[in-house]
């Protein structure tokens, strides 16, 4: 039965270039929407430019345009960027449009209708300076939970806690750098924090649209059962302001992160009208469709709570699922200016130009989780050379010129049901991984394949069969297994390299359109003149590339000139803790752990029980806050590191004798330690 889909990526905002952090998202998203669409179903990937808010107005404003003007630019910035990468948006729009200023009023009308919207007074933050109300991310200062430095006004990017900017310590004005007064003003509510959200909440987190570390991280955010730990959401904000106004409130604005996620229903709407498309089918409540949203983890707490919440009390379906992932690393680093590894979309293109080979390189470490993936470029160009030139390339270079001098271009089989039958195979198998967003998986189902079929070419030696006149069936023969070979592969990377991939199709395989997944169940019968397809990665321009972004560095200038959702990665690490002395450091007794078992604990939102060998007669039991971040099964067998002379500490639970130790940092997670290869349960840590 063919699946009706509707698929959006973050909106990225209209403040900046695009960037190889972005690309994450949106190749990731285009490589799924290819493969719905190469096995036939009804999917739709729209997104838009997140063009509102106060950046946007500062930035126009210092630049001597308006900010239509700026927003116009950047949009087709974008747009070309991201078709560089081969990102085919069916439709990309702009939350400045009438379609998401209509969407956004009407949800607003019917929230004020069920009694959810309140307006009251609060005092607010307001710069003397520039003589305007400071958006919660134009202030900066100390966090009220963990104080850590230099946070923004509405979320902690290190410990991830939500406050309101009146709650930061020592509170300062990212625009202009002066503290901020204090003054009244009226301003808008969503109440999520009314018994109907809450409870709402509770049952869709729960219900398997996240992910199970998504899931885990939402019940920390709602608290226990009866505790009410969500606040009301602000949706307003005071002129100067460039956004959309409330209905019937004049000088008052929605906030940007109001309209950003209603402009995944702009864009679709503005598709329905080009292509008689039925909104309401994929969005009101009880639409048999499918909605899928891909965004980044730091921007869960909007998409996963406020979100889901408007669209139900507005009269709308809520998404099938989220996919949420982790940040970009470059080198194993966070992204830098200073090492040249902050890299945009178009320095990319300039000095590398062909785009797929990141596209198969980013798809080689996406496996469906919110883990970080690195980009390391030595690796980078390795892995572009051994697995798409030299094994997938190789296959057509070596033989597809055997059967044009030789036989014309015609396929010829010995045992043609073998064949398909096992080409149906590892489409199944790896159509498994790209439904499940384990692309990983699917390129090394998929390269396994491409070496068993590179080991036959060698073992058959077509170079020496064609020098002897009595061997030419024995060279058609493996010629053309190993032609069908790499049209199956072919087809099984179309997702990821539909550039490539639609020139072998055509020009080839002699085809009038792209690859389908239903052609694994045909036989290729002749092929064309075999064509250069694509050449070896060269490392002198990963170098040049790195060394062009060193040397185009500029000083920054404004605070608040970056793009807003991929770079909550940036900032400064926390803290450091006071000076110890080595005596103090060495009344620690750090040991290795092997996780003997690891569960759920009833009634424990963040807990996991671990049992813990150290090498002791009996193991020990550790409960650990990390159920956020762990499925317990993936921890059996790890081993670990733990403190193992802390006091045992009697909990609600049970008695917990140690603790493990793990690092978090400015963006969401935890991550467990672990020791080096070969450390053995009970070795002391020194």
């Amino acid at each position: 039965m063919t699946r009706k889909i509707l698929v959006t990526s973050a909106l990225p905002y209209a403040n900046g270039s695009i960037h190889l952090g972005h690309l994450v998202e949106y190749i990731q998203t285009d490589i799924w929407v290819r493969f719905q669409k190469m096995r036939g179903n009804t999917c739709h990937y729209v997104c838009a430019d997140d063009t509102h808010g106060t950046p946007i107005m500062l930035r126009a404003e210092k630049e001597g345009i308006t900010p239509e003007q700026l927003i116009d630019r950047v949009w087709q910035e974008h747009f070309d960027d991201f078709a560089a990468f081969h990102v085919q948006f069916d439709n990309y729009g702009s939350t400045n449009s009438n379609e998401t200023k209509e969407s956004a009023q009407g949800i607003y009308r019917t929230l004020k209708a069920n009694g959810l919207i309140e307006v009251r007074s609060i005092e607010q933050y307001y710069d003397p300076v520039k003589n305007m109300f400071l958006p919660d991310r134009f202030i900066k200062g100390e966090c009220p939970k963990c104080h850590a430095k230099d946070q923004y006004g509405d979320n902690c990017e290190v410990c991830g806690a939500a406050y309101a900017p009146t709650d930061l310590i020592n509170p300062f004005s990212a625009v202009s750098g002066a503290k901020p007064e204090l003054r009244n003003s009226d301003h808008y509510f969503f109440k999520l924090s009314a018994d109907t959200c809450q409870a709402f909440l509770r049952q869709w987190t729960r219900g398997g649209a996240l992910q199970a570390e998504a899931a885990n991280k939402m019940q920390e955010w709602l608290g226990a059962e009866g505790e009410n730990k969500l606040t009301d959401w602000d949706i307003s904000r005071d002129a100067p302001y460039f956004g959309f106004e409330i209905p019937d409130a004049p000088g008052k604005y929605f906030y940007v992160w109001l309209d950003a996620p209603v402009g995944y229903m702009g864009s679709f709407r503005q598709l329905c009208a080009k292509n008689g498309l039925s909104f309401d089918d994929y969005w009101k409540q009880g639409s048999d469709t499918e909605l899928y949203h891909f965004i980044g983890k730091d921007i869960l707490y909007f998409h996963a709570l406020f979100w889901p919440a408007m669209l139900q009390h507005a009269g709308f379906r809520t998404p099938t699922k989220l996919f949420a992932h982790g940040f970009l690393t470059v080198n194993g680093e966070k992204m830098s200016k200073s090492r040249g590894t902050f890299i945009t979309a178009r320095s990319y293109v300039d000095h590398i130009k062909n785009t797929e080979y990141l596209r198969y390189y980013y798809a080689a470490k996406l496996n469906g989780t919110m883990e970080d993936i690195d980009l390391n470029l030595e690796d980078f160009v390795a892995k572009v050379n051994s697995d798409l030139i030299g094994k997938y390339i190789n296959i057509a270079s070596r033989c597809a010129g055997f059967l044009g001098k030789f036989f014309d271009g015609k396929l010829a089989f010995a045992d043609s049901k073998s064949l398909l039958d096992n080409a149906k195979a590892s489409g199944l198998a790896v159509a498994a991984s790209f439904e499940s967003r384990d692309y990983a998986r699917a390129l090394r189902d998929i390269m396994a394949l491409a070496d068993g079929i590179n080991g036959v070419i060698a073992a058959a030696a077509p170079w020496t069969l064609a020098k002897d006149e009595t061997k030419r069936t024995e060279l058609q023969e493996v010629s053309s297994y190993a032609l069908h070979g790499f049209y199956v592969l072919s087809i099984l990377l179309g997702p990821v390299l539909p550039a490539l991939t639609s020139r072998v199709a055509r020009e080839l395989f002699g085809m009038d359109r792209d690859f389908a997944w239903s052609d694994l169940a045909e036989l290729p019968t002749h092929i064309n003149a075999y064509q250069h397809l694509a050449t070896r990665l060269d490392p002198k321009l990963i170098e040049a590339m790195v060394a062009a972004n060193q040397e185009s560095l500029k000083p920054m200038t404004d605070s608040h000139s970056e793009t807003r959702h991929a770079e909550h990665q940036q900032h400064a690490i926390a803290p450091l803790a006071e000076t110890i002395g080595i005596d103090d450091f060495m009344k620690i007794d750090l040991r290795v752990a092997h996780i003997v078992n690891a569960e759920h604990v009833e009634g424990a939102e963040k807990l996991l029980k671990l049992t813990l060998d150290i090498g002791e007669a009996q193991p020990r039991t550790v409960f650990a806050g990390i159920k956020s971040a762990y499925d317990p099964e993936k921890l059996k067998g790890r081993m670990t590191v733990m403190v193992a002379n802390l006091a045992p500490r009697k909990m609600k639970f049970g008695l917990s004798e140690g603790m493990v130790l793990a690092a978090s940092g400015e963006t969401p997670g935890l991550f467990v330690l672990s020791p080096d290869a070969g450390a053995q349960p009970g070795m002391r840590i020194k």
